[in-house]
């Protein structure tokens, strides 16, 4: 066996995304060094670590019992090597942070002055859906989550980072006007809704039933980008979180469209387990934000308060 760490790597992400094709994507590198890498892996075994069912391709038992050792393998040699900074007097290790789709317009900032700081911790940021989010939290799977809306059923420890702060916006070409009543909804005015299980749909969703709003017609999106998109495009108005539509606001693509009780005020929290044992890195983390926020904040959201 003369197998190498980087064969290693290319077959478990082969693995994983169950494509040549995918895999090249996610590496960088070319499908035919990928191919490549790959048969001269699998040389070095007589039992087939993949075969090809039509065009699709699939891994056998074998292959996928190699991974299992293939991912030990390197996850002992990442702690090599993060032993080897620490043994140097650097903050060394790899923080994992699952964020809400619409957080990753906030979280980056929080993220990025400790990452520049600290050249020997590796970032792995998830960004998704809230269900997916909470999903990561519950099998502690990641250091930090950011949600806007705390998981009733889960206990956490939190830092609240920032306002989430939701509007009423539409296109001004289209929906100069637009009243959100029990009767003087428009019924020919879309509403624009996220997926289930996005925190914007659930704060969207809580408002329109507290105040006895009846939608007319109704369009659900999957992503905020997608919704954001639909709106500029006068597809209908949505009930948005402004830090995702700067830009868009400040061109006149979109204007927020006032309305009694709104906007809705929540807050960008930054949680974790309460039981959990944090990491040298995660607890590092946490001194740089308590340290930073204001300064953060003062930095880069100064805007906010212009709406």
């Amino acid at each position: 066996m003369n197998y190498t760490l980087n064969q290693l790597r290319i077959f478990l992400k082969i693995v994983e995304k169950q494509s040549i094709t995918k895999a090249s994507e996610e590496l960088h590198l070319t499908q035919p060094a990928v191919s490549i890498q790959l048969k001269n892996f699998q040389n070095q075994f007589p039992i087939p670590l993949t075969e090809v069912v039509g065009r699709q391709l699939f891994i056998t038992d074998f292959g996928n019992e190699i991974a299992v050792i293939a991912k030990r393998i390197l996850k002992e040699v990442e702690g090599i090597n993060y032993k080897l900074l620490t043994y140097q007097g650097e903050l060394a290790g790899r923080l994992k942070v699952s964020v809400v789709s619409t957080g990753k317009y906030v979280i980056p900032y929080f993220l990025s002055g400790f990452m520049r700081e600290n050249a020997g911790v590796d970032l792995v940021m998830d960004v998704t859906n809230k269900s997916r989010v909470v999903e990561s939290l519950e099998e502690n799977q990641v250091d930090f989550a950011l949600v806007s809306v705390l998981p009733a059923h889960l206990n956490l420890n939190k830092i609240g980072l920032m306002k989430n702060i939701l509007h009423l916006v539409g296109n001004p070409k289209y929906f100069e006007k637009v009243k959100l009543g029990k009767k003087s909804f428009a019924k020919d005015t879309p509403l624009i809704f996220r997926e289930k299980g996005s925190a914007t749909r659930a704060a969207m969703e809580n408002y329109l039933t507290e105040k006895s709003i009846a939608v007319g017609k109704k369009i659900e999106l999957t992503s905020n980008e997608a919704v954001k998109q639909a709106v500029i495009a006068g597809l209908g108005c949505s009930i948005m979180p402004l830090i995702g539509v700067n830009n868009e606001l400040e061109r006149g693509d979109l204007k927020i469209i006032p309305q009694k009780h709104l906007p809705i005020t929540t807050t960008w929290n930054l949680v974790w387990l309460r039981n959990k044992k944090l990491s040298p890195v995660a607890s590092a983390l946490l001194d740089y934000i308590d340290a930073k926020k204001e300064e953060i904040i003062n930095s880069n959201f100064q805007w906010i308060q212009r709406y």
